[in-house]
Order: C-alpha cells, then sequence, then structure tokens
C-alpha cells in the first residue's frame, strides 16, 4: 500500500509541473538557417521519457537476489537527441544519438551484460548515422536513396515509429522483430529508397545484420526450437508500401512515422510490410543442423484525422495483422526496461521470463489494434486538453498453447501537444509456465502494471 500510495502522489506531483501551452510552430525550432529562405538548414531536437511503474511481478522474479512479488521503478524508457537537415536542394543528413531502458538494473551483471562487470555510464549510443540524396522532387513527389545506420525497414509504421509522437504510452515492440537480436535497437546497416509517387509511399531496403553474438547478451543456445543463426550470414531484404487515401504524411526524416497528428492531417492509410532473410535461423533436429529462412509481413490501416475542426477534436486508430515466421518453435520473450533481474522458477527453453516479460516475439501470427481520441482544445483550460486510448496485442504463436493477450488503456495529458504531456497507462498480460502435457506454453494466471511518463520534447 505504501508503493501504490507513494506512486499516486508523485502523479500529483507530476500534475503541478505544468507545461505553459504555445502554439506549435518551426519559429519554436532550434535550427540554424543556411540559406535565406531557410530551406537549407540545421536542425536540433531532444526528447526525454521518465518513466514511474508500479509492477505486479511474474511468479518467482528476483530482484538482486531478493524475491519481489511487485516492484517500484524509476527509469529513462528514452532520451533521445536529433541532429539532422538538409545542406542543399538534394543533400539530406540525419543523426540521432540517446539511450532507451535506463533503470537501476539496466547494466545489472548477468541481465544485460551476461556476467560482464557491470557499468551504468555506457548505456548511450548512435541510434541513427546517414546520408539522404533526392534524384527527383516534383511537388509533394519524391525519389530519395539513403545509406547507413537506420531505421528505414519494411514490415510496418510500428516498425519505425516516430517515439516523440507515440499516441499509446509504448510502441507495439513486436513489430520490431529484431529488436536487440540482429539490430542495433531496431537500426541496421543499410541501403535503401523511400519516395512518394502519387498516392502511394514506399520504401525499399537491402540491411546487412548484424550477428547475433554482438548483442551484449549470452547467444541463445542451438536446440530444438529455432533462435538466430551464429553461421551462413545473409543480407536482410525489406519493403514498405503505403497508399495515402487522403492526405501524405510527412517525409522529412527517414523512416520515422508518426504516431498521431493531433487532427492536423487527414490521413487515411492501407499498408503492406515484409521482412525477408535466407537461413536467419538455426535449429537441431537429431543430430542435423537445420536453416530455416525468416520471413514476416503485415497488412494493416490506419487513421488518424480531425473530428471538429474548429474544437480541436479528433480520432486516431490503426489495425494490423502480422505473420511472423521467424523459423520452427522461435519464441522469445522481453520486458520493456524489465525492473527485475531474476527467477526462481524459469521456463524450459525460454529465457528472462522474470519481472513485466512476456512472449512478445515468436512464429505464428499477431493481430494489433489501436484506438484513441482527442478531446476539443482546451479541454483543461490553460492546461491543455485529454486523448484517453486503448491497445490490444493478440499473438498465436506456435509454442503456445492458449493465445497471448496484452491489453493497455490508458489517458495522454497534451499540455503542449507532445511536446509536454504525460501518460498513465495500465497494461494486464498473460502469464505462462511450461506445460505438464506438451512442450507448449500454457497461460495460467495474468499480471498488470501501471506506469506513468513524463514526456518533455523540443
Amino acid at each position: 500500500m505504501k508503493k501504490v500510495f507513494f506512486f499516486i502522489l508523485l502523479a500529483s506531483s507530476i500534475a503541478v509541473a505544468q507545461v505553459k501551452p504555445s502554439d506549435d510552430n518551426t519559429k519554436n525550432d532550434i535550427r540554424y538557417n543556411l540559406n535565406e529562405s531557410g530551406s537549407h538548414y540545421v536542425k536540433f531536437t531532444f526528447t526525454n521519457q521518465a518513466w514511474f511503474r508500479f509492477n505486479e511481478s511474474n511468479p518467482g522474479t528476483t530482484v538482486l537476489g531478493d524475491p519481489k512479488s511487485n516492484t517500484f521503478d524509476i527509469g529513462l524508457r528514452r532520451t533521445r537527441i536529433q541532429i539532422f537537415g538538409q545542406i542543399t536542394d538534394r543533400i539530406f543528413f540525419y543523426t540521432q544519438y540517446g539511450m532507451n531502458n535506463f533503470n537501476k538494473v539496466s547494466a545489472f551483471p548477468g541481465y544485460n551484460t551476461s556476467g560482464a562487470p557491470s557499468n551504468r555510464k555506457i548505456a548511450a549510443f548512435f541510434h541513427d548515422a546517414l546520408g539522404e540524396y533526392e534524384v527527383q522532387r516534383q511537388g509533394t513527389n519524391f525519389i530519395r536513396f539513403g545509406g547507413g545506420l537506420t531505421v528505414v525497414n519494411g514490415l510496418s509504421r510500428f516498425s519505425q515509429p516516430s517515439i516523440g509522437t507515440i499516441m499509446t504510452m509504448d510502441v507495439p515492440v513486436f513489430a520490431q522483430a529484431t529488436v536487440d537480436q540482429t539490430d542495433q535497437f531496431s537500426r541496421k546497416l543499410s541501403v535503401y529508397s523511400r519516395g512518394q509517387i502519387g498516392k502511394l509511399n514506399y520504401r525499399v531496403d537491402v540491411a546487412d545484420p548484424f550477428p547475433i553474438e554482438t548483442n551484449g547478451a549470452a547467444p541463445p543456445v542451438l536446440g530444438v526450437n529455432s533462435v538466430f543463426a551464429q553461421r551462413k550470414h545473409h543480407k536482410q531484404f525489406q519493403g514498405l508500401l503505403i497508399y495515402n487515401i487522403f492526405d501524405t504524411e510527412d517525409n522529412t526524416t527517414p523512416g520515422y512515422m508518426t504516431g498521431t497528428y493531433l487532427g492536423k492531417r487527414k490521413v487515411l492509410n492501407i499498408e503492406a510490410g515484409i521482412i525477408s532473410q535466407k537461413n536467419a535461423s538455426w535449429r537441431k533436429e537429431g543430430i542435423d543442423t537445420l536453416y530455416s529462412n525468416m520471413t514476416l509481413w503485415s497488412v494493416a490501416g490506419f487513421m488518424d484525422m480531425p473530428l471538429n475542426k474548429e474544437k480541436g477534436t479528433a480520432v486516431s486508430a490503426y489495425l494490423g495483422y502480422f505473420d511472423t515466421n521467424y523459423g520452427k518453435g522461435y519464441l522469445r520473450y522481453n520486458g520493456i526496461m524489465n525492473p527485475a533481474t531474476g527467477t526462481t522458477q524459469p521456463i524450459s527453453g525460454a529465457g528472462g521470463t522474470q519481472g513485466n516479460a512476456y512472449p512478445m516475439f515468436g512464429t505464428g501470427s499477431v493481430i494489433y489494434a489501436q484506438a484513441g481520441y482527442k478531446f476539443q482544445d482546451g479541454l483543461l483550460g490553460s492546461q491543455g486538453t485529454l486523448m484517453p486510448y486503448a491497445s490490444l496485442q493478440r499473438s498465436d504463436y506456435d509454442r503456445l498453447k492458449n493465445p497471448l493477450n496484452v491489453y493497455n488503456l490508458g489517458v495522454n495529458w497534451l499540455m503542449k501537444s507532445h511536446h509536454g504531456k504525460v501518460s498513465l497507462n495500465y497494461e494486464n498480460r498473460s502469464v505462462y509456465r511450461s506445460s505438464t502435457v506438451s512442450a507448449e506454453l500454457e497461460s495460467y494466471t495474468r499480471r498488470g502494471s501501471w506506469v506513468l511518463q513524463y514526456q518533455i520534447s523540443i
């Protein structure tokens, strides 16, 4: 009860830390113009997302060796700095530097660093570093080519999200399909093309995935279930096609797709995406080592538009189907900024099951949906407005006897659109254990978590 009381008190305290509202416009950008018109420029941005979380732990959870049925933790979900700019009419560059999932146990030996000496001061790294060249532009139509370390990829809009404009408090991370396995927090070394041709927006990408051995954790053991392979390295091919029924979307930065425009654009899209890699995973069958291709694809619809422009009301919704084939039996647990370090009730054939983790990635299929409603501007007077939302992830993975269901309900307090906002979110997730009658995992209970996020974005 003391932890719950402290959590409520903290929420009230942050609510007092109000951000003075003002109009969103480029005059408030931190930028240096390279020509008189401002078409050539260098821009600087900063985003920080602080989390204050109460979590009901998965059974058997320990934190630094102590059993914990629940935890309260404070962390930085994301802290990012971007520097990018248009150097000439055709040359664009983009860099992003920052860190993710930084809490008191983020550098604990055996948790993220697999027994290596820990150091809490090494969390930041380059997320993106790339250059683009525009070969053609006519009105809103353009074709660009680029290369470097980038989030540009296929599969879906949530595989390359603009984290500062998320409607739900966090993105559906399962859509960042290889995150921190064969990529660098969803980024890969790639050569790509992206563009807008009439109503069709496209991006195609050839990536050189990182070896699984370089992700900072012990490589998964080769067994009867597929894991990422340590041999026969191949390139990864990706593509995403988006048909814009109404307005086109913002295409300034490469890859990053807006979560919600808060009614400032009328967007209705249909999209289809794919990621493919030969011999991406391997497994044992008897004495033989078998390789499997990874093929991930999705189809989805996205809507984000004003309802009443004078009042500022708006609606946002997304519905997507994902077919995820990593190889036979692939399943990976993940807990966002996991507050725990171990478990006394391990699950056979699965690692990292403590804390807030659940089987986030797997061979099978996923249905994901989210919807939100933005109330009128000035609903709270000079303190902004509210945007409640809900989301559902239903994953039917081959190794799960019962489908995974993850529910989220929350509300955004938009003090200054996305630049200053507080989000309160409740998540409820399935909890699994080894089955006594089959090799599948069976769900037997549920756990939840409350998270308060304070976001500042410049």
